[in-house]
């Protein structure tokens, strides 16, 4: 076996840091909200207090009044979006903000009041009194069952026989339930809008995907598309809430198009909780079973997952029990159930992260049932080629994953009796999760621009949403064209640069980085043809521009999607190894020890690579204990949205995380041999702190969070 990354304590050794770490440290990088734009007022929603209904009435006049407001815009005066219209084509269904009096969930946004202040803007809101006509409402899944309709045709999934795993000699059925998460970024969303012309429109807005929002506001207010300029230079962390345009964005280009002013919206706290999705409420049930050696004959896995009234969103919450493990006999079901809420949407490692936490702990408990050890269960069920299609994987090691996670929690001092092992009070208890995620790759461009200076500029569209794409697509071609990394500089996210992907799917890296791998490729055959052929391995390319008198050489570079889908299936993989302590009186778990092992191909940044797969156990470690957004089901309405009240990790609560890389290199999906790591890092995850928490104590919790209670009761 190759010698794998183990990126625990970073180093000098470990690589490059992130291109862009000064910026971001000393406050010189500027966020969305931060821009200095002439004649810029302030805009502050005003929101529905009911969740279902129409507006009867709307009292404005106060908000009018107040010092400094310039406008109220509601849907009496708003000006029209011709994309709402209902013959318009090619738009996605969404909420038609300020289009009409129809009240879908708490916090809808009923008014935006524009003042020349913040505070004042602030202050003209909470002014801003409705009437409603009030609706019965549906906020509970649980209770609505009954209403679950499938996404798109029935829903089924069903390879061999169905429910074969009732008539197993080794069998179990169970629920599992994921509570609605909210993304909760310290950066909150924000967007700055000015219209330049009647037909011509400048946003400075948080978006995963510059090019996609400029595409959306083009054809909702039918502006040419070369005339929307979409700016995301930085993103403070996004986890899939910035993957599409949101009401507010619309909101805000609508407010500066009444006031012929820009306008910068920013969402509060409490905004973001009913504005920009969340991972939603879903409820599952696994029925698995096997022989008495282990290996399994039937899993059947349902789930019910809840959508808005207006719109129909859907993850993949059932498709990591139809591929992750061999098994002959598979059959899903997915229903939605619509509720008033606002539409979720794609949080790190979507479906599968709560598809994983409900399969990982069914087969956790089959291998307790079975007394076979968690790793060895896995083991004896892996998939060497892809159950659904037969396909063989463009590259899987994930049984090495397997070795380098046991040798590092000490899978060795793991008891397979639960409750076995009690140390100063606490019980002591290891888990383990499993995770998938599909390897994905777009088609990208990269102008790079190698001047005589010797300096190499590279351009692309692409958003960074926290990764370090820019230090990834910097390293890729320092080591192609063998220029120092300091004198390569990457610019981004600006929608007037050259076409990219939205920054999601765990695909950029594979996708950009193709196209700077194809741009370096075409800058050596450019400088082939000023030697004529005669470059060595290392040319010195800043003597050979000064040489034929030219300031630099540009090339202008396109990567396609790749090739190779139609013979092999492509996946990243990930173990998750964690131990856990609780205390044997309060029930309080603590995380002791987590090692995370990604088998992602080739490691391209390894600084940057350890700040993925960590961020993401935290992230799954916080989905485990803590992450909850409660609603009062009698208004609708969340009661913890703030960060007080809605827990997540803190520093306290994490220990040393062990990151941990096979890097092996896939051969098939892209030149680098790299495949996305993101969404690996957190899926499975919590399953792991269940499981954990199971070998520690004998008590199941098939409901997350994993709170005191839970564990006590």
């Amino acid at each position: 076996m190759e010698k794998a990354i183990n990126i625990n304590r970073p180093s000098s050794s470990d690589g490059m840091s992130r291109i862009d770490g000064r910026l971001k440290v000393t406050g010189a990088a500027k966020y969305s909200a931060e821009y200095a734009v002439e004649g810029l007022t302030y805009g502050v929603l005003a929101g529905s207090t009911i969740a279902k209904g129409t507006i009867t009435a709307l009292d404005t006049k106060a908000a009018e009044r107040a010092p400094g407001v310039l406008a109220v815009v509601t849907y009496l005066n708003a000006p029209k979006v011709p994309g709402f219209q209902p013959d318009q084509k090619g738009i996605r269904a969404q909420l038609k903000v300020f289009n009409d009096d129809k009240i879908f969930y708490n916090g809808q946004p009923i008014a935006l009041v524009i003042a020349d202040t913040y505070e004042r803007a602030l202050y003209g809101a909470s002014l801003v009194k409705a009437t409603y006509n009030k609706e019965e409402h549906q906020t509970s899944l649980t209770d609505n069952f009954g209403k679950g309709f499938p996404p798109r045709g029935d829903g089924l999934y069903k390879r061999g026989t169905e429910d074969a795993w009732k008539s197993a000699p080794i069998k179990l059925e169970q629920e599992y339930i994921v509570p609605t998460n909210t993304h909760n970024p310290m950066e909150l969303h924000a967007i700055i809008a000015r219209w330049d012309a009647d037909d011509k429109i400048t946003v400075w807005d948080k978006t995963q995907g510059v090019k996609a929002t400029q595409r959306d506001i083009s054809q909702l207010f039918k502006v040419p598309l070369e005339n929307v300029q979409v700016n995301s230079r930085f993103v403070g962390g996004a986890f899939g809430s910035a993957l599409r345009t949101w009401p507010h964005e619309i909101v805000a280009i609508l407010g500066a198009k009444a006031v012929k002013k820009p306008v910068k919206l920013v969402l509060s706290r409490a905004d973001m909780f009913t504005s920009v999705g969340y991972r939603p409420h879903t409820w599952q049930k696994i029925g698995i079973g096997a022989t008495a050696d282990g290996k399994l004959t039937g899993i059947t896995h349902q789930a019910y997952g809840q959508t808005s009234p207006y719109e129909n969103f859907t993850e993949g919450a059932v498709n990591v029990s139809q591929s992750l493990y061999a098994c002959p006999n598979v059959n899903t079901k997915y229903n939605l159930v619509a509720l008033n809420l606002g539409t979720p949407t794609w949080m790190r490692g979507p479906g599968e992260a709560t598809g994983s936490f409900a399969l990982e702990s069914a087969l956790d408990e089959l291998s307790y049932a079975l007394n076979i050890d968690p790793i060895e269960i896995r083991i004896r069920n892996y998939a060497e080629t892809d159950p659904e299609n037969g396909k063989p994987f463009s590259s899987k090691h994930l049984k090495e994953a397997y070795q380098l996670g046991a040798d590092s929690i000490g899978w060795s001092n793991r008891k397979q009796q639960p409750a076995s092992v009690k140390k100063d009070g606490w019980f002591v208890g290891y888990g383990i999760g499993c995770g998938m995620f599909g390897a994905y790759r777009s088609g990208a461009v990269i102008k790079a621009t190698l001047k005589a200076d010797g300096t190499l500029h590279l351009q692309s569209a692409v958003s960074d949403i926290g990764p370090g794409t820019g230090t990834a697509m910097v390293l890729i071609a320092a080591e192609q064209l063998g220029i120092p990394a300091d004198k390569i500089s990457f610019e981004n996210g600006a929608s007037d640069l050259p076409q990219a992907p939205t920054q999601g799917g765990s695909a950029t890296t594979a996708s950009v980085g193709s196209a700077v791998y194809k741009a370096c490729a075409d800058l050596k055959t450019e400088f082939q043809k000023l030697t004529g052929n005669n470059t060595n391995d290392k040319p010195d390319y800043a003597q050979i521009l000064k040489q034929h008198n030219l300031p630099s050489v540009e090339v202008t570079s396109k990567s396609d999607g790749g090739e190779g889908r139609d013979k092999y299936s492509m996946n990243s993989w990930s173990v998750h190894f964690v131990k856990v302590l609780v205390n044997a009186l309060t029930g309080v778990v603590k995380i002791d020890k987590v090692t995370s092992v990604a088998d992602c191909g080739t490691i391209i940044s390894p600084k940057t690579a350890r700040s993925q797969i960590v961020g993401g156990a935290i992230g799954g470690i916080g989905m485990a204990l803590m992450e909850e957004a409660i609603i009062d089901h009698r208004y609708g309405r969340y009661i913890n949205n703030n960060y007080a009240d809605y827990h997540v990790p803190v520093n306290a609560d994490i220990p040393q995380i062990d990151a941990l890389f096979v890097n092996k290199p896939d051969p098939i999906l892209n030149p680098m041999g790299s495949k996305g790591m993101a969404e690996i890092a957190l899926v499975g995850m919590a399953a792991a702190v269940a499981n954990a928490v199971y070998n520690a104590t004998g008590k199941r919790v098939r409901e997350l969070p994993i709170t005191p209670d839970k564990v006590i009761g």
